[in-house]
């Protein structure tokens, strides 16, 4: 009998815990929790979850799978994530959304690294890939760089919300395997939350004296369109890239319009 000393040393991956916390924020999330803490449960030395104010049974769920769980009132993506953040322990961080999870492929890649971490990269890119209406985007959406496994004393969260990433001071590298997004549960999750964020967004850039352009107003969703239909290859996942690439211009419109009225708020105040 022969062995191959890779296929020891993955055998003896998966009964250990590796110097990792997974750090994730939530709030109400009984849907996809569970199923993100599974597919994490055997690698983590540490799962740290964040809630802001669930009533459902996300704080259940999470203490199922061993994880600490804060309570912590919002104040922004930044801060949020940056909170749950500076509660792991652990050298190394896998920062993941709750309607995230991580495939069999990318697990493994995980494995592998942090079995013996090199000292010349402080960062791992995963590559995200969306479910919308019930099928994989192939397309418009993917692939999707983004930074998420990190040395702890090397990075920290950066942004404007709800738009908001992790940088780190040195080298990054690129996982096998991608991260499974279960986006929006319907059409009405979708443009409450395209809403929300462009609200959110838009408040950021006013706050920093950021107001309506006339030009954006008329042109960038036509442009955002175009960009992911064509250039982004929409057309090629079908009714529901084109939903997407409609969804988008929309979105690009909204940032423009709350601009304005945040400008016709200031100005109402101004006459009283």
């Amino acid at each position: 009998m022969t062995f191959n000393i890779t296929d020891i040393v993955n055998k003896v991956g998966y009964l250990m815990a590796f110097p990792l916390s997974v750090s994730i924020v939530t709030r109400n999330e009984e849907r996809n929790l569970e199923r993100c803490l599974r597919s994490v449960a055997d690698l983590a030395s540490e799962i740290v979850v964040v809630d802001s104010g669930s009533s459902d049974a996300t704080e259940e769920i999470a203490k199922r799978y061993g994880a600490r769980f804060f309570s912590n009132p919002w104040h922004g993506y930044v801060a949020q994530k940056e909170f749950s953040f500076n509660q792991c322990v652990q050298p190394w961080v896998l920062s993941i959304d709750a309607d995230e999870a991580l495939s069999t492929t990318l697990r493994d890649s995980i494995r592998q690294v942090m079995a013996a971490p090199p000292d010349d990269c402080d960062g791992w890119l995963v590559n995200r890939r969306t479910q919308y209406l019930g099928h994989w985007i192939w397309h418009v959406w993917y692939p999707e760089w983004i930074l998420r496994l990190v040395r702890r004393g090397a990075s920290k969260w950066v942004g404007l919300d709800p738009h908001v990433h992790m940088e780190v001071s040195s080298r990054v590298s690129k996982l096998d395997g991608d991260l499974l997004h279960y986006t929006y549960r319907d059409l009405d999750d979708q443009f409450a939350k395209l809403a929300s964020y462009a609200q959110t967004t838009s408040s950021g850039k006013y706050s920093k004296g950021v107001r309506m352009s006339p030009v954006k107003l008329l042109f960038s969703p036509w442009l955002r369109f175009l960009r992911d239909l064509i250039l982004k290859s929409a057309w090629r996942d079908g009714y529901r890239g084109i939903m997407i690439a409609y969804a988008g211009a929309f979105s690009s419109f909204m940032k423009q319009a709350y601009l304005y009225e945040l400008e016709c708020r200031e100005r109402e105040t101004d006459y009283e």
